[in-house]
C-alpha cells in the first residue's frame, strides 16, 4: 500500500496545470518509484537544487525548475525593487541542461527580468564573469558537478558572481518555499527580454585568463610542453584548449574519446577527476606520448585533476591539496620574482585545506585567512577585503582553484592555464613536477593528506553522525599516533581551546559543525558531518621534515603510515 501523504501529493499534481505527457508519466511509476518521487519536495537548499532527473516533487524537472525560479524571481524583485533586475544563465553538458536552462530563462523573462542566456554549454565560471561583466543582480547555471548521470542542478549567484550566502540563501530558500504549486509559476516567456550571449563573452572571458600569464618568455621556450588534457564529456571543451594554445602551448592532446560532450559520460563510471578510473583514458593517452601533464576537467569545468611522472617514471594523479601547493607556490615565486608583493596581498583558502598552504604565505609575507569549507565563503571574504587587500589565488582540497579575483567561483579553466605554465616554469629549471613538490616539501615541511568519508543511511545514519560529534566534543582524544592533542578549535561553539593551559579564545568564523584537533607537531584532524547527505568526513593532514629528495619515498611511507594509526584510533 502506498502511503497516503504520497497518494495526496502525486493527486495534487495529477490535478495540476502540468502538461499530459507528465501525467502519463505519473501514472506509468510503479509503487516504489511513485514513493521516491513524491515523499517529499527536492529540496532548495542553501546552494540551490540537486536531484535526480524525472517526474515528481522530488525530482529535477520542468516544474520544480520552475518553481525554483518563480522563488528566485520573487526575492530579486524584492531585493532590487527600483532597478532593472537582470540574470544570466549557463549550462553543463548533462542530458536535459539545455531544456532547463531555457526553462529557467522562460520563467525569468514572465516576470519581466532581463535575462542573458548563454547560446550553448559553457563551463560555471564564465558564468561567474558574466553576471559580473554584464552587471547582473544574480545568475543560474544547471550543473550537477561530477555527480552520477542520472542527477542534474540548478546553483543560483548574487551580483557579485559568487554563489549565494547568508543572508540571501536563506531568503531565496523561503520564497521558494511559498511556491505551493505549479499554477503560481509564470511559464510563458517574454522573447524580447532574452538574448543570447556567446563569443563576444568567451572573448573578453579568455582575455582575462591569459593576462594572468606570468612567465611569457618560459611559455614560449617550453612551448612544446605535452600536454594531455580531458574534459570529460563536458564543458572543458568550449575553452580550455583554446587558451592553453593562445597561452602559447603547442602541445597539446585531447583525448577525443571524452571530447564530445555527453550527459551520458560513456566512458566513466562517474565524471570526476578526483577518481582515477574517470582519469584512465586520460593516464593512458599520457604513457603514449610520454606527457609532461596530464589535466581533467569535470563536466561544469570548476574543478581540475592533475597527474604527472613521478620518480620511479609512473603517472601518479596528484591530490587537491598538492594541485593547490604547486599553483600557490608558483604564484607566490613569481609575484615576488616580478616585484609585485608590498605586504598587501593574501591567499585565502578553507580550514580543511593543507597548512602547507599557509606556511608558503608566510615565508613570502603573505595573509593566508582561513574560511569554512566551500568557495562561496572564500568569495565572500574576498568581496569583503576588496579595496584593502589584493587577492592572488585560492583554493580547496577538494580540486577547486582560483586565480585573481575576476572570477568568483571555483575555475578549472584559469587554473589548468596556469598549472600549465607552472609545470613549463619547473621544466624550465631542470624539474619535473613531483620534482618541484619534493623542492616545495624540503622548504617547508612534507605535508601529506587524506580524507575518509563515512555514510550512514537513514535517520539512524544522522542519529549515530550525531553521537560521533557528541563524542569528540565531550571526550577528545588526549592522544594521536603518539603525539599529543594540543589544541580543539569547535567551529559550532566558536571556541579554540588550548588543551595544555585550558585558555580559550574566539574562532572568528560563521558557527558551523566542525571540530579539529591540532597535534603537537602541527598534524591535524577535522570532523566534519555534510549539511546536505548522512555523511561525515574525516581530513587528516600529517607532516614531518624532509631532508632531500631521495627521502622522498621513505618519508611519505612514515606518514602514511602515522594516517594510518590515527585512522585506527579514531575507528575509522
Amino acid at each position: 500500500m502506498i502511503d497516503q501523504a504520497i497518494q495526496q501529493k502525486a493527486d495534487q499534481w495529477l490535478n495540476s496545470a502540468i502538461d499530459e505527457e507528465s501525467k502519463e508519466a505519473i501514472k506509468a511509476l510503479s509503487e516504489t518509484e511513485l514513493a521516491d518521487s513524491f515523499y517529499k519536495d527536492l529540496e532548495f537548499g542553501t546552494g540551490g537544487l540537486r536531484g535526480v532527473m524525472g517526474i515528481g516533487s522530488n525530482r529535477m524537472n520542468k516544474y520544480t525548475v520552475g518553481m525554483a525560479t518563480q522563488g528566485l524571481a520573487n526575492y530579486l524583485k524584492k531585493s532590487f525593487a527600483n532597478e532593472e533586475v537582470k540574470v544570466a544563465i549557463a549550462h553543463d553538458s548533462r542530458n536535459n541542461s539545455r531544456f532547463f536552462a531555457e526553462t529557467t530563462a522562460a520563467v525569468f523573462s514572465a516576470n519581466g527580468i532581463k535575462v542573458y542566456l548563454f547560446e550553448d554549454l559553457r563551463p560555471t565560471p564564465e558564468l561567474s564573469f558574466a553576471i559580473r561583466k554584464l552587471g547582473c543582480k544574480s545568475g543560474v547555471v544547471l550543473t550537477a558537478s561530477h555527480n552520477p548521470k542520472e542527477y542534474n542542478g540548478y546553483k543560483a549567484y548574487w551580483d557579485d558572481g559568487a554563489q549565494v550566502i547568508a543572508p540571501h540563501d536563506k531568503n531565496i530558500i523561503k520564497e521558494v518555499q511559498a511556491i505551493s504549486g505549479v499554477e503560481q509559476v509564470k511559464f510563458e516567456k517574454d522573447d524580447s527580454l532574452i538574448e543570447t550571449i556567446g563569443r563576444e563573452l568567451d572573448e573578453a572571458y579568455i582575455q582575462e585568463v591569459l593576462n594572468l600569464t606570468l612567465s611569457p618568455e618560459v611559455i614560449q621556450k617550453q612551448h612544446t610542453l605535452k600536454i594531455v588534457f580531458s574534459p570529460i564529456h563536458g564543458t572543458g571543451i568550449t575553452l580550455v584548449p583554446e587558451v592553453l594554445k593562445r597561452k602559447g602551448f603547442e602541445s597539446v592532446t585531447v583525448v577525443e574519446e571524452q571530447a564530445i560532450p555527453n550527459g551520458d559520460f560513456p566512458t566513466v563510471v562517474y565524471p570526476n577527476p578526483e577518481e582515477r578510473e574517470a582519469m584512465s583514458l586520460a593516464l593512458q593517452k599520457a604513457g603514449q606520448i610520454h606527457a609532461d601533464l596530464v589535466m581533467a576537467t569535470d563536466p561544469d569545468a570548476d574543478r581540475v585533476g592533475i597527474a604527472a611522472r613521478n620518480a620511479k617514471g609512473e603517472y601518479e594523479i596528484l591530490n587537491g591539496n598538492q594541485a593547490a601547493s604547486l599553483l600557490i607556490y608558483y604564484l607566490l615565486t613569481k609575484w615576488k620574482e616580478n616585484g609585485k608583493l608590498n605586504g598587501n596581498q593574501m591567499i585565502v583558502k578553507t580550514i580543511v585545506t593543507t597548512d602547507l598552504l599557509d606556511k608558503m604565505a608566510a615565508s613570502f609575507d603573505v595573509d593566508c585567512p582561513n574560511t569554512l569549507t566551500g568557495f562561496k565563503f572564500i568569495a565572500a571574504l574576498i568581496k569583503e577585503l576588496e579595496g584593502k587587500k589584493e587577492f592572488i589565488g585560492g583554493g580547496e582540497e577538494s580540486y577547486g582553484y582560483m586565480i585573481s579575483d575576476f572570477v568568483r567561483d571555483k575555475d578549472a579553466v584559469a587554473s589548468c592555464a596556469m598549472l600549465a605554465e607552472m609545470c613549463a616554469w619547473a621544466k624550465d629549471q631542470g624539474m619535473t613536477v613531483f620534482q618541484l613538490l619534493s623542492k616545495i616539501y624540503q622548504e617547508f615541511g612534507f605535508f601529506l593528506e587524506d580524507l575518509v568519508s563515512i555514510t550512514k543511511k537513514g535517520m539512524k545514519g544522522a542519529e549515530e553522525i550525531q553521537q560521533m560529534m557528541a563524542g569528540f566534543r565531550s571526550a577528545p582524544p588526549q592522544t594521536l599516533a603518539g603525539l599529543k592533542v594540543v589544541k580543539l578549535m569547535d567551529y559550532q561553539s566558536s571556541i579554540a581551546k588550548d588543551l595544555e593551559s585550558g585558555k580559550e579564545s574566539a574562532i572568528d568564523l560563521p558557527q558551523s559543525n566542525v571540530l579539529q584537533f591540532v597535534l603537537e607537531d602541527g598534524s591535524k584532524i577535522s570532523a566534519r558531518p555534510s549539511g546536505t547527505e548522512p555523511k561525515i568526513k574525516f581530513y587528516i593532514s600529517v607532516n614531518q621534515p624532509l631532508k632531500n629528495e631521495v627521502e622522498y619515498d621513505h618519508v611519505k611511507e612514515e606518514l602514511l603510515g602515522k594516517i594510518n594509526q590515527i585512522k585506527q584510533e579514531l575507528g575509522l
